[in-house]
């Protein structure tokens, strides 16, 4: 009988495989960029402040942690929005444009859920805050970073409802037995004012004899 001979290795087998050309940096480079920006309202502005009068548009969006009033909030899922214009002056960055959330809450007078969207034009100031007397109004310029949470945490603050309604029309809840006036009927009375009770009894009594 003839010996067998080994099975011979294909053409792929055994030879170099073609490098990755990618690489790790770009391998990591593009799964960070699958990653949401931890930091959305950090700008750099080292190239917006090589000459004064230079602009730029940005978009940021992200969330803020504990954004509310007494009866508003906005939901921690969802997103404050800035579409703002950057404008570099002698010391500084002017921040112009809007600012908006989604709020929910309360209606004050019946009690149901209310919903809206905050939103807050502004113009504002960052400055470095060391060094010489700046503006003590200013946000902070530190380095060639500006952060827009501060920021757009007041504008947003500023745009909620202090005592937000269901409709300007709602009717409340019924003092005496708490239904909703705006869906339910009750046969309750207004409650008398006190500082009326003396009239009503001499109208009570009617005239005298």
């Amino acid at each position: 009988m003839a010996p067998v001979e080994p099975p011979v290795a294909s053409s792929a087998e055994g030879l170099p495989q073609p490098e990755d050309h990618a690489g790790p940096d770009v391998r990591r480079g593009q799964m960070d960029a699958s990653r949401p920006d931890r930091r959305p309202f950090r700008v750099q502005v080292a190239a917006l402040r090589k000459q004064n009068g230079t602009t730029r548009d940005e978009h940021r969006s992200g969330p803020i942690a504990d954004l509310g009033a007494v009866s508003v909030t906005v939901p921690a899922a969802e997103d404050v929005t800035c579409d703002l214009t950057l404008t570099s002056f002698p010391g500084g960055i002017t921040v112009t444009g809007q600012v908006r959330a989604p709020w929910v809450g309360e209606c004050r007078r019946c009690g149901g859920s209310v919903e809206g969207t905050a939103m807050a034009e502004v113009r504002e100031h960052y400055a470095p805050k060391e060094g010489k007397v700046g503006d003590e109004e200013a946000y902070p310029l530190v380095g060639d970073e500006i952060d827009l949470e501060p920021l757009a945490r007041d504008a947003v603050l500023l745009g909620l409802p202090l005592a937000p309604l269901c409709d300007a029309d709602c009717q409340g809840l019924c003092p005496t037995c708490g239904a909703n006036r705006n869906t339910d009927t009750c046969a309750c009375e207004a409650p008398l004012d006190p500082r009326w009770a003396a009239l009503d009894t001499l109208r009570d009594e009617g005239p005298p004899t």
